[in-house]
This record gives C-alpha cells, structure tokens and sequence, in this order.
C-alpha cells in the first residue's frame, strides 16, 4: 500500500495522508516527481521516452515522461526523483545532477480498465542530461515495456497532433525547452 501526502495547490503537505488507489478513486490532490532525459545527438536534442507495460493502472501502452513516480507521504520531490530513476531505469545519479524545470498542476479525469481513475496532480519536474543508449538503461518490467529516443521536435509534434499513444503534458516540454540552451 502507498501511502501519500494530501497536498494544497502550492504543492505543500495539508498534514492529512491518504492511500494512492484511495486518492486517484476520490480525485485528490498529491506530489509526483516527473524527470526527463535528454541528449544532444548530432546537434538535435533528444528525449527518453518510456512505453508504459499494458498492467499499468492507467495510460496503459502510452509513450510517457523518462521517469516519473509518485511522492511517497513524508518525502521530498528530489529524493522521490532520484529513487524513480534508480528503480525503473537503473539511473544512479546525485541530486546536483537534477535541473529542476518548475511546478506543474495536472489534472486527469478518465476511466482505465472499467474503473473511474482521478489523478489530481502537483508534479515537480526536472530535467536530467544523459547520454546512454537504450539498452545501457536496466528497465523495472512491471512499470516500464520499453524505452527509445526521440528528437524533442518529433516528440512535439506528435504530442501536439495526438499521433501517437502517450501521456505526455505539451506544458511539460514547454519546460524543458527553457534548458536546451546549455547543451
């Protein structure tokens, strides 16, 4: 069972917690940790996508941020981040290392495997330069079918036209362009 932090609308601990399952059942607000990783590959910046497993409880089978995990009750944004990248892609690095992008609220209100699904969201997201190829990444199998590269343009366009299955908040890489000047 996952416990997490109720969060206000600045992303600060209410000091109520509550069950994940229960907080995406009843649409309350917690913390997420969202890190993408980019490269620069032949003067194009590119992105790590993750292909999320079909088990997932929601977005099953959608393209998706390089790492992203909920905030466990109790712990900060880095240290969350940090642990994400280590266990769904074997990423080891320090906190120096993260660049964080800002704040982001998010709210989805859908329904995954017959069952309502309301994920109201404060996600902190960081940017993470890393130039690894896909099969350097050790992958956690039950979260993550695969990962792959691609070009942030390409990625934006087919976030933008919806011509691919993913989850991916446009506002998200609006973020992340701000950085791609110092690579």
């Amino acid at each position: 069972m996952e416990i997490l932090d109720v969060v206000d609308d600045s992303g600060k601990p209410t000091g109520e917690t509550i069950e994940r399952e229960e907080a995406h059942r009843e649409g309350v607000q917690h913390r997420t940790a969202h890190v993408w990783i980019a490269r620069n590959k032949n003067g194009r910046i590119q992105l790590l996508l993750q292909k999320r497993c079909m088990q997932k409880d929601s977005f099953p089978g959608c393209y998706d941020i390089s790492s992203a995990g909920h905030i466990p009750a109790g712990v900060d944004y880095v240290a969350s981040a940090l642990r994400e990248l280590d266990e769904e892609l074997g990423v080891k690095v320090k906190a120096e290392d993260l660049i964080d992008c800002g704040q982001l609220k998010n709210q989805v209100d859908s329904e995954f495997h017959k069952t309502p699904y309301h994920d109201h969201q404060i996600c902190r997201v960081f940017l993470l330069w890393l130039d690894w190829e896909e099969d350097a990444f050790t992958l956690q199998e039950e979260e993550i079918e695969s990962v792959r590269w691609m070009d942030y343009a390409q990625c934006r366009g087919m976030v933008a036209a919806d011509t691919m299955p993913n989850c991916i908040i446009m506002e998200e890489l609006d973020m992340l362009e701000e950085h791609f000047h110092d690579f």
